[in-house]
């Protein structure tokens, strides 16, 4: 087995990294223009999701800068017409969302974030979740590790925690939760405190062992989870669909995830939870 390191195009994976960091932060700020400004305009696209000014600056940032950088394919939600017979001719492709939680972004609560992962043979090998007000990413590649940085401070690695089931730390939507969510937890049958929070900061929750679970019995995209995916594994933890396999990317027409569990440590056999949950 060979122990080159993978080269994209001239880049290694950590040159790709900065390169990634540097674009999720322009469209942080592209996306804080509209935020900040006194009123913007709320769209709904086909499946009656929200649509801003703000998601289509951010978009349109992303798909530049990552044009200049590789002449890999990019799929992002807001140019998701793109047809399976042309997806499937990829073997490695930009996954993106400009702005993930634009209903928190809505509610100005600050939780949404700028998600840009690289998909290779249907697994992500490179994500960046960068948060554009408070300037904190997340990122991580394949053999390289996960890392949290600070504005204006030097990165520091991530990792998931040790599991203590006597109480469980559990991140939940807080746009999306349902009685599901709520029977996992009963599930648990364990003192719990649950922690709610929009976008993809739930899954960052548990990369950097801040939580130990977060179950998602609602319904997302692909472009929702994959740069997470990354930064969740590299930090030593799981982001598996309910049958416990770690997600793949683009094998099939649909864009919809099924549920999933975004976990750091996989001791408690979560899958014996799930069987008793009430769907």
């Amino acid at each position: 087995m060979s122990s080159e390191p993978l080269n994209i195009e001239g880049h290694t994976l950590p040159q790709l990294i900065d390169a990634v960091k540097e674009i999720a932060k322009q469209a942080g700020s592209k996306i804080l223009e509209v935020y900040e400004s006194d009123d913007f305009n709320v769209e709904k696209k086909d499946d009656n999701s929200p649509l801003t000014r703000a998601d289509m600056a951010a978009h349109n940032t992303i798909v530049s800068g990552l044009q200049k950088l590789t002449s890999i394919p990019i799929l992002s939600e807001e140019s998701a017409e793109i047809a399976f017979s042309e997806r499937q001719t990829w073997s490695r492709y930009w996954l993106v969302d400009p702005l993930d939680g634009t209903r928190e972004f809505i509610k100005r609560n600050g939780e949404f974030t700028v998600n840009i992962a690289l998909i290779d043979n249907h697994n992500v090998i490179l994500g960046v979740v960068y948060v554009p007000v408070t300037g904190i990413s997340y990122y991580a590649a394949q053999g390289v590790g996960a890392f949290k940085q600070q504005p204006e401070q030097e990165a520091q690695a991530i990792k998931v925690r040790t599991t203590n089931m006597e109480k469980l730390i559990v991140a939940g939507s807080r746009s999306h939760a349902g009685e599901t969510l709520k029977s996992f937890i009963a599930a648990l049958n364990t003192e719990v405190e649950l922690i709610s929070i929009g976008s993809s900061l739930k899954s960052c929750l548990v990369a950097e062992g801040q939580a130990d679970i977060y179950p998602r019995f609602g319904p997302t995209s692909e472009w929702d989870t994959a740069a997470a995916q990354c930064v969740v594994e590299q930090a030593g933890g799981y982001l598996t669909g309910l049958d416990l396999q770690p997600l793949r990317y683009n094998t099939k027409e649909s864009l919809l995830n099924p549920h999933f569990l975004v976990f750091g440590d996989e001791a408690p056999a979560w899958g014996n939870y799930l069987a008793k949950v009430e769907n």
